[in-house]
């Protein structure tokens, strides 16, 4: 694979593939209405050839195989190598065949062509993302489709944004990421995402916004979904890492004012919060 996205590679085979392959089944219910929207948009096709970018431990990769049968083909290809053993189980289970290769999209042979470039939250982590959709586009057919799904502004995720915003005032000033970084909020600004798509040779592009809430917290009780939820924003959102380094007691503060946070918009049947994406299509 590529050394172009060396800090994602390592990342994703590492704790953060290792967490996201922990947690896989509850994520991809917390998806779905994600995964389900941008397939809606892809308009795919029985006999159709599709790639899936980033295509993780499968559960998009499954989806487009029983949508492209009979006589299509689906190619999975993904950097990290814990998420497409995964894959790779659940596609023997299934008893479906498709293709999974550990490669870096934005620079790896993909084959081809195809007559669908997919993905469900895995284009964002491009180092080079204008080189990385002009590589991809060039897999595709002539007038090939494009459809993915990305994250909006952080502000508007509150998987992300809640923990951040408990812990003002009792964590240090953190410098601003930058946003055009590689990360799930690379494409928070719709004009950016138009700009690089255009500039790597696609037409027809369209980006429309799509909202869901998601049940981030779930349990017997209301108090235990609170629990969870907390647990989660641990393991799957930024609370590890803006509390890495911090002591004991810094760090049992802010857990509970993260709790008190995940308390304030929790319902009897669990905690839900606010995700916001961008639903994008367009041509090759």
């Amino acid at each position: 694979m590529s050394g172009a996205n060396e800090q994602q590679i390592e990342h994703w085979n590492g704790p953060g593939g290792a967490s996201w392959r922990r947690h896989q089944e509850r994520l991809d219910d917390m998806f779905a209405a994600f995964s389900e929207a941008a397939l809606q948009a892809a308009a795919v096709r029985p006999g159709e050839r599709v790639l899936d970018i980033g295509c993780g431990a499968g559960a998009t990769t499954l989806a487009l195989a029983g949508m492209v049968a009979p006589g299509g083909a689906v190619v999975g290809v993904d950097v990290s190598a814990p998420l497409l053993e995964r894959a790779r189980e659940r596609a023997d289970a299934a008893g479906l065949v498709v293709e999974l290769r550990l490669a870096d999209a934005a620079d790896a042979p993909l084959g081809g062509p195809y007559d669908l470039l997919f993905s469900r939250f895995g284009v964002m982590f491009f180092a080079d993302p204008v080189a990385a959709f002009t590589h991809l586009r060039a897999a595709a057919r002539p007038d090939g489709r494009l459809a993915f799904v990305c994250w909006r502004a952080a502000a508007d995720n509150d998987w992300g944004a809640l923990p951040v915003r408990a812990l003002r005032g009792l964590l240090p000033p953190w410098p601003a990421p930058d946003p055009t970084a590689p990360g799930p909020f690379a494409f928070a600004d719709r004009g950016r995402v138009l700009a690089i798509l255009e500039a790597a040779g696609f037409r027809d592009v369209t980006v429309a916004p799509f909202d869901a809430a998601l049940q981030f917290g779930r349990g017997d009780s209301r108090e235990a979904a609170i629990d969870d939820a907390v647990a989660q924003a641990a393991e799957v959102g930024p609370l590890t890492r803006l509390l890495a380094g911090h002591d004991d007691d810094l760090r049992r503060r802010a857990t509970a004012a993260v709790r008190a946070a995940f308390a304030e918009i929790a319902r009897p049947d669990g905690v839900f919060i606010r995700a916001a994406a961008w639903i994008v299509t367009a041509r090759a």
